[in-house]
């Protein structure tokens, strides 16, 4: 981008650039020259820029895992007034997970899809916390947002010192400029925003609402292919990073908003923080578009287990444990034989956290619907419902090929067990008939024993005891 492209009004072009990768080290300038050559932070900067770095880990973490990024802008992000706790308070967002701010329940619950409010709602104020886990003071856990909106953010800016932002868009494009750059965000795209990134929501569609996972203390990364190979599910290659692009106009009374400990502060300043002429790093904001994803399935007999199509993961230091685990369940072709193909019933020792972003559920014949979000803790029983399991069972063993189309669901799911947040089990939203869909689940047992024959089998086991 040119010069005079640069300080144009940052009204979102049609034909956004892309950089491409995951975890890649990339560099962007919007004016030729910006990036300083040889060094991170000489004297004096090109074209007069102050160069700020941003961590997103200590600066002793391994090589392979230290994420870091050098900004060059107009003026340095510390410009600004003392934060001050935001008025009116936002009182819906949680980053420590207590007793005082929210409950354990091993209930299996399901929420409807929110309405967006009629009255003017920005992202900020539309987002809110569902449940979670651990606390962002002890660098340990997890939040599930939703938000539903339907203005766009206007002479402020937001972040998150308490985490990473993955953000799944349900309804609604999401124009988001970041000091990175700008990304367009589409239902069936994601994005996540670094911890401590500032960036604006904008919404040229009007009303939208998704959600947000928001992980504490780590970031997420591919995980792991194992036996499957060097090639499948996400590719790194398919991940798009913003290219540099900056404001250096006046803005009297802008607010940055900070998300600090689950409160929200701000502090003013005369200038758009979205001034960063170039920049260099692996710490960066990326979006990546679900269609992409390369599923893999049975090709014989039995059900996979759903880490199978595991976009992104936070790990834990136990390996193979996640903190949180981003699964998606997208259009695919079912074709083990014999096999109940539905999701099995299950126990689990991880808590899922489900959302519909378009179509249907496969466990779900009812009920669950775009926008709606469910929640099965730590050994909670769950799976498919009653009008599922009996479709299926009628199909026998001669169902063909299938395939899955018109559906994209997706799963947070996590080790830690979840608390849910007042206003999330008070919602007129909960779905208090939930537990319905499974009630009408009949026994299939086929073994007919008479009565002497049961008795026996009674006689016998008492004389084993």
């Amino acid at each position: 981008m040119d010069s005079e492209n640069a300080s144009r009004s940052p009204e979102f072009p049609a034909d956004l650039k892309y950089q491409s990768g995951f975890g890649n080290h990339f560099s962007s300038e919007a004016i030729a020259g910006a990036l300083p050559r040889n060094q991170n932070s000489p004297l004096v900067c090109p074209y007069g820029l102050y160069a700020e770095q941003i961590s997103g880990t200590s600066f002793t973490s391994p090589r392979k895992l230290n994420q870091r990024s050098w900004l060059y802008r107009v003026k340095p992000s510390v410009t600004h007034e003392p934060f001050k706790p935001r008025v009116p308070s936002h009182g819906k967002l949680v980053s420590e997970f207590n007793e005082s701010n929210s409950s354990a329940t091993p209930t299996q619950l399901r929420w409807k899809p929110v309405e967006v409010p009629e009255a003017p709602i920005d992202f900020i104020d539309g987002l809110y916390t569902l449940c979670g886990a651990g606390s962002s003071y002890l660098r340990h856990g997890f939040a599930i947002h939703m938000y539903a909106a339907n203005k766009s953010m206007d002479n402020c800016a937001f972040c998150s010192a308490d985490g990473d932002f993955l953000l799944v868009p349900q309804e609604g494009r999401l124009w988001i400029t970041t000091e990175f750059g700008k990304l367009q965000v589409s239902p069936g795209e994601v994005v996540v925003l670094p911890q401590g990134v500032r960036f604006v929501v904008e919404l040229p569609d009007g009303p939208s609402r998704g959600y947000v996972a928001e992980i504490f203390g780590t970031h997420f990364q591919l995980p792991d292919l194992g036996p499957i190979g060097a090639n499948g599910l996400a590719s790194p290659r398919d991940f798009l990073i913003p290219v540099a692009w900056f404001d250096q106009s006046s803005h009297p009374g802008y607010v940055i908003v900070q998300k600090f400990g689950g409160e929200l502060f701000t502090a003013k300043q005369d200038f758009s923080p979205f001034n960063v002429v170039a920049w260099h790093g692996n710490y960066v904001p990326y979006k990546y578009e679900l269609s992409k994803f390369c599923p893999y399935n049975t090709v014989l007999i039995d059900h996979s287990d759903p880490s199978i199509n595991t976009v992104l993961t936070a790990p834990t230091d136990k390996p193979g444990v996640a903190l949180l685990d981003f699964v998606i369940f997208p259009p695919r072709w079912l074709v083990a034989e014999h096999t109940f193909r539905p999701p099995y019933y299950h126990r689990n020792c991880m808590s899922e956290f489900m959302g519909l972003i378009y179509g249907g559920y496969e466990a779900k014949a009812d009920g669950f619907v775009p926008g709606g979000a469910s929640l099965h803790s730590c050994m909670t029983p769950h799976g498919p419902d009653t009008k599922t399991y009996e479709t299926t069972i009628a199909l026998g063993n001669e169902a063909g090929p299938c395939r899955i189309a018109n559906t994209l669901a997706f799963m947070f799911e996590s080790c830690l067990v979840p608390r849910v947040c007042r206003w999330a089990l008070e919602s007129t939203y909960m779905d208090h008939d939930y537990y319905q869909c499974w009630i009408g689940l009949k026994s299939h047992f086929t073994c007919e024993l008479g009565k002497e024959q049961n008795q026996d089998l009674q006689n016998g086991l008492e004389e084993k005891k």
